[in-house]
């Protein structure tokens, strides 16, 4: 369910938020693939805060960067 939410953004919403000026994510991977592996790795719980710890970081004064989604669980 929720890698067929993550399609649905990169492939309407995404796009119209770039048509309407607002720049692509200054990570990579992007916020929404690193979101995806995220929880597909972790789990809803842990894997959805690692994606809004992700966002959090994503503002303009972010140098932003390779930025890749752990490999185990560091609590």
């Amino acid at each position: 369910m929720f890698r067929a939410l993550f399609w649905v953004y990169r492939h309407t919403l995404s796009p119209l938020l770039h048509g309407f000026g607002v720049g692509g994510c200054r990570f990579q991977p992007s916020c929404s693939e690193y979101a995806e592996v995220a929880i597909a790795r972790f789990g809803p719980w842990r894997g959805g805060w690692l994606a809004l710890r992700r966002l959090g970081r994503c503002h303009p004064f972010s140098k932003g960067g390779l930025d890749q989604v752990p490999t185990a669980d560091r609590s």
